[in-house]
């Protein structure tokens, strides 16, 4: 499916939610939930063949993967943490967002320790 299935699906699934949200607002929030899961498992589809990528340059040019490792880890932290926030707020729950939007920072940071740590390592040999 192209962005332009992708897009369509989005919109009809928001007007239909819209259209469900005043009179039963769980279900609309259901189906904005089933609209995001079949529109994130199409994303990881074409996120699969940029890591693939990402792994044959590394190779290219003699990097280890786990200098990729983080970098992929902060990217999915990050669009998880977006996504469940979003979720988050339209159910009604901005500081939950708000939480989870902090704890997903933090986490990433942590996560792209390692990476941190290799660049300087690289830069002191360097020196």
């Amino acid at each position: 499916m192209e962005i332009g299935g992708l897009a369509a699906l989005a919109v009809t699934a928001a007007l239909c939610a819209l259209v469900l949200k005043k009179q039963v607002p769980e279900l609309a929030l259901v189906l904005s939930l089933a609209a995001g899961a079949v529109l994130l498992w199409k994303a990881l589809e074409a996120v699969s063949g940029v890591r693939g990528l990402m792994d044959s340059l590394a190779r290219t040019a003699g990097l280890s993967p786990e200098v990729w490792k983080p970098v992929i880890k902060v990217v999915g932290i990050g669009i998880l943490t977006r996504l469940a926030a979003s979720v988050c707020r339209d159910a009604g729950e901005g500081s939950v967002a708000a939480f989870l939007e902090t704890a997903g920072t933090a986490l990433a940071l942590f996560t792209a320790l390692p990476l941190v740590e290799t660049v300087f390592d690289t830069l002191g040999g360097l020196l």
